[in-house]
């Protein structure tokens, strides 16, 4: 194994992410048994800087664009899905700071670049403004990373002192602040101890809460003229796209097994010796094939317009982001159906529990339903654009 030290950069990174491949594999199955990422595993990728990905330069961190966030969830995920996902929302947990006052920042990153932040958007909570900030009592589910996590950006409807609405915001939370709930029993992504954070009646300053409305267009509190492009990102494309890296690396992952098993795994009540021989089997393979290319590109092309538009110093227009909602979702729906064409290739020895492959299968299955990446919803927004130009979808608004 190579020396474990820091990258110097993303390209660094990747490599070295390869390099301890081994160390993620050995340590999957563990980390699936246990329900969160094997320590083992954490240290090594804290160690070349994997958690560096989505933290400004200026904290020590990489300072990553879209691109470079999908490249690395993408190579770790091809060891493993269920860290690679944690690895994702961790790193647009540190990204997501960066929107934030830069008090806050301050303080997340006070202790050093390798700060864990887990993120859930949801706003399943309650805000009441007080002197100096708000009070937040509420439970948030699905924290994938939550186990190592030190600080969490939550969901958290903004109320004033007489109770009536203000807005949707997300908040920082220190880890200490919170209580931790064991809520996260699932079929698959059992390493990514997306479990729950409670508050009670907790003390949010003001610095520490950043509203949802002036955001999406665009508007962040620590973000001006000086701040590092890949902060002036659009913030829904942007947090999607973050998620795409894992379901690429588990599809390359699975395609690339089931090639490597073609020449020495036959074909089950049938004549063929070798399933590279047959047909149908070559059909499969070439289907989802096509179905991972297509899911790259689209993930690739909004990464492109994505930082194009930072580097601009522009925002991406509405149909824009419609249309990348649409695409994005398409990746997720594109990857599932690969894998399940690839599985359905590869025969019951793929679903063995000893196979890693039923584990990719039930980790990208699970992770192609969280809320900001199911197919209908991003086809729904896309397709309304299409048929009516409107720049608003009162059921999703959230683009």
């Amino acid at each position: 194994m190579s020396d474990l030290s820091v990258a110097r950069d993303i390209p660094d990174l990747l490599e070295k992410i390869r390099q301890i491949h081994p160390i993620i594999r050995e340590h999957a199955a563990e980390s699936e048994a246990q329900r969160h990422v094997a320590q083992e595993t954490v240290d090594a990728m804290t160690a070349i800087g994997v958690f560096r990905t989505g933290v400004p330069k200026r904290f020590g961190g990489f300072g990553s664009d879209t691109r470079e966030q999908i490249d690395v969830a993408r190579v770790v995920a091809q060891a493993d899905g269920g860290t690679a996902w944690v690895t994702g929302l961790l790193n647009s947990g540190a990204y997501v700071v960066g929107w934030f006052p830069r008090q806050a920042q301050e303080e997340v990153f006070s202790t050093g670049p390798d700060t864990l932040v887990s993120i859930v958007l949801a706003p399943s909570s309650n805000a009441t403004k007080v002197d100096g900030g708000y009070r937040v009592t509420g439970e948030w589910r699905y924290n994938s990373g939550s186990w190592h996590s030190q600080w969490a950006i939550l969901g958290a409807p903004l109320h004033d002192d007489s109770g009536a609405f203000e807005d949707n915001a997300i908040v920082l939370i220190p880890r200490t602040d919170l209580q931790y709930k064991d809520t996260w029993h699932v079929a698959g992504l059992k390493s990514t101890a997306s479990n729950s954070f409670v508050a009670e009646d907790v003390f949010v300053p003001e610095h520490r809460v950043l509203r949802v409305t002036p955001a999406i267009e665009g508007d962040y509190p620590g973000v001006d003229e000086s701040s590092e492009a890949p902060y002036k990102a659009a913030f829904v494309p942007v947090l999607e796209a973050q998620l795409l890296g894992a379901h690429l690396g588990m599809g390359q992952a699975v395609l690339a097994a089931v090639r490597a098993d073609a020449t020495k795994k036959g074909i089950a009540y049938t004549t063929y010796q070798r399933q590279s021989d047959s047909v149908p089997f070559q059909l499969a393979l070439a289907r989802a094939a096509l179905l991972l290319e297509a899911a790259e590109l689209f993930t690739y092309n909004a990464a492109r317009e994505i930082d194009g538009a930072t580097q601009a110093g522009t925002y991406l227009d509405y149909a824009t982001r419609a249309r990348q909602r649409g695409q994005q979702a398409q990746v997720v729906a594109n990857v599932k159906d690969a894998i399940d064409l690839l599985m359905t290739a590869h025969g019951s020895a793929g679903f063995a529990e000893s196979n890693s492959l039923q584990r990719f299968w039930r980790d990208q299955a699970i992770a192609a339903r969280h809320g900001l990446t199911l197919p209908d919803t991003g086809l729904e927004v896309y397709g309304r654009w299409l048929a009516t130009g409107e720049n608003s979808n009162p059921a999703t608004p959230f683009v």
